[in-house]
């Protein structure tokens, strides 16, 4: 068995991860499709998770949000509602090091940001985004209260979901006040 690499010697992957949230206030969570991705099939006793992608090098933290979130969802209609105040962080568990996200990372770094959905729910297709250009990671999705969503996660990333529910804790209340 080769030997893991060392947590410290392994840097952050750059992402970042979207909140839309409908017109009730609550926010769209993708069902991890089963595969046979390493980080994937850890996540199968807590599948669901909000969208989230890789920040392309030179990349725009919103711009890759916005094109994160069409690739993996079909979304285009949104308007930027907010962006959390700092990176938010996650580290892969010890027997995921080396193995998953490429073995060449120890975690995420990741940039969040909240958006209304101003479109249709007919406007999302996880199963076919970008009308077929890009690859499901999604075969379900639902609207959830924002609050649900760390218990909804795989475990390694509730505490990194616990700071995105604290950040965009205002939000949903700017739907039901309305």
């Amino acid at each position: 068995m080769p030997t893991r690499p060392s947590r410290e010697s392994l840097p952050y992957r750059d992402c970042v991860g979207i909140a839309v949230f409908n017109q009730d206030g609550n926010v769209f969570i993708g069902r991890r499709k089963a595969g046979d991705d390493p980080e994937q099939s850890a996540q199968q006793g807590a599948p669901w998770q909000m969208p989230q992608g890789g920040i392309d090098k030179g990349e725009d933290p919103l711009r890759a949000a916005l094109r994160e979130l069409h690739e993996e969802t079909n979304i285009s209609a949104v308007s930027l509602l907010a962006e959390a105040p700092e990176w938010i962080y996650y580290d892969l568990p010890d027997d995921m090091l080396g193995v998953v996200l490429k073995g060449k990372y120890r975690g995420q770094r990741q940039r969040w940001f909240a958006f209304a959905f101003t479109g249709k729910d007919s406007e999302i297709d996880v199963e076919s985004p970008g009308g077929g250009k890009h690859k499901a990671e999604f075969d379900a999705w639902r609207w959830e209260k924002l609050t649900r969503t760390p218990g909804l996660i795989v475990p390694f990333k509730k505490d990194a979901y616990d700071k995105v529910v604290e950040a965009f804790a205002d939000i949903p209340q700017r739907f039901t006040n309305v």
